[in-house]
């Protein structure tokens, strides 16, 4: 598809609900690929769903994790992606085979993982109660970003667009600009609430396009920086924000911040409803408010790199928003139009004629004259919205679309086939519905996969007993929220979670589980689904 001619000379963000991407099992986040190619969509039973979203079908499904998938990042080519789950686990998969690379076991819940901007062999992860800690793939090791406060360590961090720093904020406001490869403090400012008090920072994003940043703060205002002002102002700056961006009527509190594609956009989830706020970066007005179903909550919200159509999670299932395409003929033939209604047409004498011998034949000049100059069909111009503005080509080793081999019902004797005593239980996991039934290791013999190498993170300092924020706090009696349908004397972290997994008749296969856990999760997965459940806001 050319992206030249999608270019909008209107406004550049999405007016309306443009339908909904179904996962089976309740999505819990999503992440478009570089090139808005590809959707992947982590799930409530610890399935990543990868969905074609030219074709809006489901490309792959791959059986990653036991328990629900929390944070999801693709790798810079589209072929890698790392994943982390519910219960500390952090984990690499290859896209195309839908094999776990490396998998890393951290003491205390991931709320993010992200790959390095330029660099996949490097990933960043933000642990509860701990430190920054970025991993190094290729031997295994970690290394634990410096704080400003030892005592304070509900830190959330982000690379910047190129990865060249890593932007870290903790819950008084602080936030520090470390030199990604050395850890050096380079640059380093306090957001206040206008006076002298400081306020929580929730979450860092950049866009894909400028220098630009945004701050989500717990006083309910998203600050706007430029980069490059705050290193400028160093160690211990006051830069001010570009825009401080707030629902003034509602003092909404904002779940999910991200830009647009080109930058020039910024949308915010609510974390009370399914609300997408959207508002001019430049000017800092509000442009629209696109509403979704009454009730439901909001968990994640992703904005389609190269177009104007922004993805949402609400329920468990993704909503798709865009603009409202109307067919414009005229822009195709300038000479075309639409009628009204039926008019009688005139034809010439000559127009139905093999040969117009009454047409005088025009003097060639100037382009004209040079018919039988080659034309060049063959080279391709890159795609501007695909390359950096510091890069020239495409690469050429991306990843944009995933084979999907097609379904067959009742198909007649194929004489290059497998022959017909083959065991089945080599498909692939692409292309399944709700009622096909997935091979598992109990339909037939499968060619030993090689087991993944699980690395164990050690943390000085952090507590081992966290719940992560999707599954509600400590079964401690201090709880702000009461979970809906608990049943009566039931304990324990993961009970009392409204994310348990779901299962489907004949949908998924028997999961090899180690020692005390295959009780347990056997027990989660046979309670039903209650999505009506309470979701904590992550602190």
């Amino acid at each position: 598809m050319n992206l030249e001619l999608l270019e909008s000379f209107g406004q550049n963000y999405p007016e309306e609900a443009d339908g909904t991407l179904d996962c089976i099992s309740m999505a819990l986040t999503c992440t478009f690929n570089r090139w808005g190619t590809l959707l992947a969509v982590g799930c409530n039973d610890g399935r990543i769903v990868i969905w074609d979203f030219l074709t809006r079908g489901i490309a792959k499904i791959i059986s990653a994790h036991i328990h629900p998938v929390c944070s999801l990042c693709w790798s810079r080519d589209g072929h890698k992606l790392v994943s982390a789950s519910t219960d500390n686990i952090v984990s690499q998969w290859d896209v195309l085979s839908g094999d776990c690379d490396q998998r890393f076991r951290f003491p205390s819940p991931i709320l993010k993982v992200q790959y390095h901007p330029r660099d996949q062999n490097r990933v960043l992860v933000c642990p509860m109660k701990s430190a920054p800690v970025m991993l190094t793939l290729s031997d295994s090791k970690h290394v634990v970003l410096p704080v400003d406060d030892d005592s304070d360590l509900n830190v959330v961090a982000s690379f910047d667009r190129r990865g060249e720093y890593i932007y870290t904020g903790n819950a008084k406001g602080k936030i520090l600009v470390l030199k990604t490869d050395t850890q050096d403090l380079v640059a380093s400012f306090r957001v206040t609430t206008g006076t002298s008090n400081t306020t929580a920072i929730k979450s860092i994003e950049f866009a894909r396009k400028g220098s630009c940043f945004l701050i989500n703060t717990a006083d309910r205002i998203i600050r706007v920086y430029d980069g490059r002002e705050i290193l400028t102002c160093g160690r211990d700056g006051e830069p001010e924000p570009m825009q401080k961006l707030q629902d003034l009527v509602n003092r909404t509190p904002w779940k999910k911040c991200c830009f647009s594609g080109d930058g020039e956009y910024i949308v915010a989830g609510s974390a009370r409803q399914h609300a997408l706020y959207i508002w001019e970066k430049s000017i800092g007005n509000l442009v629209k408010i696109l509403h979704g179903t009454r009730g439901e909550l909001l968990l994640d919200v992703a904005w389609h790199p190269v177009r104007p159509i922004i993805a949402s999670i609400s329920s468990g299932v993704v909503s798709i928003w865009a603009q409202n395409q109307v067919e414009n003929w005229s822009a195709f033939a300038p000479d075309f139009k639409e009628l009204d209604e039926n008019v009688e047409y005139e034809e010439r004498e000559s127009e139905f004629d093999i040969e117009d011998e009454d047409k005088s034949e025009p003097e060639q000049t100037g382009a004209d004259a040079a018919e039988d100059e080659e034309v060049d069909v063959t080279s391709v111009d890159p795609i501007a919205a695909f390359c950096s503005s510091d890069e020239e080509l495409e690469d050429s080793r991306a990843l944009l679309y995933l084979p999907i081999a097609p379904e067959v019902e009742d198909p007649e004797e194929n004489p290059y086939g497998p022959p017909p005593d083959a065991v089945p239980g080599s498909l692939p996991d692409e292309g399944l519905g709700p009622d096909k039934k997935r091979p598992s290791s109990s339909d037939g013999p499968q060619a030993p996969r090689k087991k993944p190498k699980t690395t164990n993170i050690e943390l000085q300092g952090v507590p081992n007993d966290e719940v992560h924020p999707l599954l509600g706090v400590k079964g401690d009696g201090k709880s702000k929220k009461k979970q809906a349908g608990r049943p009566k004397g039931s304990k324990g972290k993961d009970k009392d979670s409204p994310f348990k997994p779901k299962l489907y008749k004949g949908d998924r296969g028997s999961l090899p589980l180690e020692g005390a856990a295959k009780g347990k999760v056997q027990a989660e997965l046979g309670q039903p689904l209650t999505a009506g459940g309470a979701i904590s806001e992550l602190l």
